[in-house]
């Protein structure tokens, strides 16, 4: 066969080849446990939730209304992939006590007698995260730790027991017994200073 007919027989077959359709391919990837996959019937935006109707203790029900307190965003440090120092992840809020109409007075008196040395000039308790590089993630860490804190300071200090008070005594015992030997011990080196300057003189 001529190379003209090779020519010929090469398009003939491609002319008559099966055509095929090209699917596009979405190469955006989201990892197995992004926000997306983990809540996917979540709108993923930060909103207050309901308050319950009930209250799990008669003083404090771990709600917290994110319209009462101060929340900023900014950039985290440090490493943290190829948004980082370009997203506003890191998270910080304010909470003031003396004007938080949510809670009792019984609390916020308790509050501000355990936190005092925390407080800043204006009275606020400053919580601050960037523990992830999610913002929402960031701000439910800084929740939870007003959440303990509020909680802490509703903690009762437990009655000693027995037993405690017990070693507690007997401590003290020991430290008075050690106090007077030492107090002896020192006044008789004391009388000896005084009996040899007087056989000097």
């Amino acid at each position: 066969m001529t190379g003209i007919g090779k020519l010929t027989s090469l398009l003939h077959s491609v002319k008559h080849a099966p055509a095929f359709k090209c699917s596009s391919v979405n190469h955006s990837y989201k990892s197995a446990i992004c926000l997306e996959k983990l809540h996917p019937q979540s709108s993923l935006k930060l909103t207050t939730p309901t308050k319950p109707a009930t209250s799990q203790t008669p003083d404090f029900d771990g709600y917290i209304p994110l319209d009462q307190l101060e929340i900023t965003y900014s950039r985290s440090s440090g490493p943290g992939g190829q948004n980082v120092n370009k997203v506003n992840t890191k998270v910080d809020v304010r909470f003031h006590p003396n004007s938080a109409k949510w809670l009792s007075d019984k609390v916020k008196t308790k509050l501000l007698e355990k936190f005092q040395s925390k407080l800043t000039k204006e009275g606020h308790l400053v919580f601050r995260s960037e523990l992830t590089r999610h913002q929402q993630l960031n701000l439910a860490d800084c929740l939870e730790k007003l959440r303990k804190c509020i909680r802490d300071s509703l903690q009762e200090k437990p009655e000693p027991s027995e037993e405690t008070l017990d070693r507690i005594r007997r401590r003290m015992e020991r430290a008075n017994k050690e106090r007077l030997a030492e107090k002896r011990f020192n006044g008789m080196i004391k009388a000896e200073k005084q009996i040899l300057n007087n056989i000097q003189l």
